[in-house]
C-alpha cells in the first residue's frame, strides 16, 4: 500500500462554526495527512477545533477588506478565486460545496469527488423565494442580482462537468443536484455527535428555535406564531436577522443570541420541543435534538422529512406559515406524551459521526486507484 496518497480538502468559505464545518472537521479526524483550501478562513471562529491547527491555505479573497466577516460581498469573484487552486500535486480531491468548491480545476489522472451541501441555493431552488422574501432588494434594485445569479448558473454548470462523481448531504440535495447538474448523487448523511447530549427529565415549559439567523431560516415566522400564542419559546443562533426577530418578538419570546456549546446542550434537553421552519438541505440540529430526548415539529420539505419520523420523533407541517406552525403546535400539545425518548434515542443513533466516517472511508476506497485503508485511520464503534 502506497502511503503517498495525496488529498486535498476544498470547501467554499470558512466563516464560522456551522454544520458544514462540523462535516469538515469529521472529514479532517480520519484523514490526518489531507491539505485543506478554502477562499475565506476567519481564524478565531475555529479555535480549538482541528481545523484551527492545520495549515489553511485560502485565495486572495481572504485578504480584501471585511471579506472574513462578510465574504458574501464578494461572490462575484468567487469562480476565479476557485479556480486559482493548483491542486496538481494531489492524487485525490475531495470538495466540499454549497457555492463554487467544487468548480476547482483538476488534472488527468486526478479523482475529484465533491460532497454537496446543495447547488448554490439563491441561484437555483431558492431564487425566487428570496426576491419574494426581499433580503437581496426588490424591484429595479434586485436586477444587478438576478443578472449575477444568471451568469452563476452558467459556470455553475460547467463547474458540475468537471466532477467525477457527487455526494449529496440527503435524498433532498440529490434531487437538486439531478435538477441543477443533471448528475446522479450517491447519499451520505452528515455526521451527528450523539454522545454528546443526553435527555433530562423533568422537561420544561419552552419551546426552542437553534438556528443561524438568516432570512431563508425563517425564523421569523416561528417568533411571529410564539408571540401570536404567547407559549414560551427560546431562540439561540446569531446572525444578520437578530436585531429584526428581537424588534417581532413579545414578551413570551427570549431572544438569546450565539450561546455556547454546552448552553446548547443543556436547553435541548430540557425542551418541551425543537421548531423549525426552513426547507434545510439536511439539519444536524434536528438529529442533535432528537438524540437529546427533544422532539422536533419541522417544516415537512427538505432533509426534515429524512431525519424526523411524524408521530415518532415529531411533527412535520405542511406550509412556511404562520398558521402551519400554530396549528403543528396545537396538535403537539395534544399528544406529545406519545413521543418516547428511546424512539428519539434510536433515531438519532442513524446518523452517528462514526457511521459517515466509516461511509467516507469506503468511498475514497472505491474511488482511489491504491488502497487507503492502511493509511487512514478507521473509527472504531465505542
Amino acid at each position: 500500500m502506497s502511503a503517498g496518497l495525496k488529498i486535498a480538502l476544498v470547501q467554499d468559505a470558512l466563516p464560522f462554526r456551522g454544520g458544514a464545518e462540523r462535516m469538515l472537521e469529521a472529514v479532517l479526524e480520519i484523514l490526518p495527512h489531507a491539505s485543506l483550501y478554502t477562499l475565506v478562513y476567519n481564524a478565531p471562529a475555529f479555535h480549538g477545533m482541528r481545523i484551527a491547527a492545520r495549515q489553511v491555505h485560502t485565495s486572495f479573497i481572504d485578504r480584501l477588506p471585511g471579506a472574513r466577516q462578510s465574504h458574501r460581498a464578494y461572490l462575484p469573484l468567487f469562480p476565479f478565486a476557485i479556480e486559482q487552486f493548483d491542486l496538481s500535486d494531489y492524487d485525490l480531491i475531495l470538495s466540499f460545496s454549497y457555492a463554487v468548491a467544487h468548480g476547482v480545476l483538476a488534472r488527468p489522472g486526478q479523482r475529484h469527488i465533491c460532497f454537496c451541501y446543495t447547488p448554490l441555493r439563491y441561484a437555483w431552488h431558492q431564487y425566487h423565494a428570496a426576491f419574494r422574501q426581499g433580503g437581496p432588494g426588490a424591484g429595479l434594485r434586485s436586477w444587478p442580482l438576478r443578472i449575477l445569479l444568471h451568469y452563476l448558473r452558467l459556470w455553475d454548470q460547467a463547474a458540475a462537468s468537471r466532477v467525477d462523481g457527487y455526494v449529496a448531504v440527503s435524498n433532498w440535495v440529490a434531487q437538486l443536484v439531478w435538477r441543477a447538474y443533471r448528475r446522479p448523487a450517491r447519499v451520505i448523511y452528515p455526521p451527528v455527535e450523539v454522545d454528546h447530549f443526553t435527555p433530562l427529565s423533568p422537561r420544561q415549559d419552552y419551546y426552542m428555535v437553534l438556528s443561524r439567523l438568516v432570512p431563508h431560516k425563517r425564523v421569523d415566522l416561528i417568533v411571529e406564531a410564539f408571540s401570536r400564542s404567547g407559549r414560551p419559546l427560546i431562540v439561540v443562533g446569531a446572525g444578520e436577522e437578530q436585531s429584526r426577530l428581537s424588534w417581532l418578538a413579545s414578551s413570551n419570546v427570549q431572544i438569546l443570541g450565539w450561546q455556547p456549546e454546552e448552553k446548547v446542550r443543556s436547553l435541548l434537553a430540557r425542551a418541551k420541543a425543537l421548531v423549525h421552519a426552513a426547507e434545510e438541505e439536511f439539519g444536524i440540529a434536528l438529529v442533535e435534538a432528537q438524540a437529546a430526548g427533544c422532539p422536533v415539529i419541522a417544516f415537512g420539505r427538505g432533509g426534515a422529512a429524512e431525519t424526523v419520523i411524524p408521530g415518532k420523533t415529531g411533527l412535520l407541517f405542511p406550509d412556511q406559515t404562520v398558521e402551519s406552525i400554530l396549528e403543528a403546535v396545537e396538535i403537539f400539545e395534544n399528544n406529545r406524551l406519545l413521543f418516547s425518548v428511546d424512539d428519539l434515542r434510536w433515531n438519532a443513533e442513524r446518523f452517528r459521526k462514526e457511521r459517515f466516517q466509516q461511509e467516507v472511508l469506503n468511498l475514497i476506497e472505491q474511488q482511489s486507484p491504491v488502497a487507503v485503508s492502511d493509511l487512514l485511520y478507521t473509527p472504531q464503534d465505542p
